[in-house]
């Protein structure tokens, strides 16, 4: 296993490196999938998603493909991710997602090509290895209206690998909410351990799941 898992993509230097020498060969011998499906349940605009997919394009990589994990027969979403080198999942709607992974039956596949490549998280495809993703957290969190957009109560982790969750865009002039006082209200909820964490920082996790920040910027860590 080998996870980098970000909230707002490659956004410095720090951050491509760290991708570099996971990866452990240049961009441009490399494959990567970008998978944009949480984004496909974010209402307005998506410049976000375009910018992010230009900054990781412009990495140089030997091939870049895009795939939607909804509408395709499941082996051949398989088959594609066995292809990359780099797993990279875009940001957007973190239920959504893992609703999709389960709903299509893709968490054994996932976890299958996790074992040998690297996988990229950006903001809700960093939020979905927790086994604290649930209707539970998504309460203490205060994110059930993006649980209720899908027509959805309940909400079942796709992978469950680690008890801590993820909650990033803390200080993010994008988030102007997500302040110290923002984060302090959700730990006094919280019954589980969280890591909060600024679009310059990343958490890399690897076979021991314990996780090591990479960052140029700010981070909290509620146990």
């Amino acid at each position: 296993m080998n996870l980098l898992l970000t909230a707002s993509g490659l956004r410095n230097d720090t951050l491509r490196d760290a991708l570099r020498d996971m990866l452990g060969k240049p961009f441009g011998s490399a494959n990567l999938v970008y998978i944009p499906t949480a984004s496909i349940a974010e209402p307005g605009d998506h410049s976000w998603m375009i910018a992010d997919m230009n900054r990781l394009h412009s990495l140089g990589w030997r091939e870049f493909d895009v795939l939607e994990l909804n509408g395709l027969p499941s082996q051949l979403v398989l088959d594609r991710l066995l292809h990359a080198d780099v797993i990279y999942v875009g940001g957007g709607n973190h239920y959504h997602l893992a609703r999709s992974i389960t709903g299509n039956n893709l968490a054994d596949g996932f976890l299958e090509a996790l074992q040998d490549r690297v996988y990229v998280g950006l903001s809700a495809g960093s939020m979905i290895f927790s086994r604290n993703l649930t209707e539970h957290s998504a309460e203490v969190i205060g994110d059930t209206s993006d649980l209720h957009l899908l027509g959805a109560t309940t909400i079942d982790p796709p992978f469950a690998l680690f008890d801590w969750y993820l909650k990033p865009h803390l200080y993010s002039p994008d988030f102007p909410e997500r302040d110290d006082a923002w984060a302090d209200r959700i730990t006094a909820r919280a019954d589980f351990p969280i890591y909060f964490i600024d679009d310059d920082t990343a958490l890399r996790v690897t076979d021991d799941r314990t996780p090591d920040v990479i960052s140029e910027g700010r981070w909290r860590f509620q146990p």
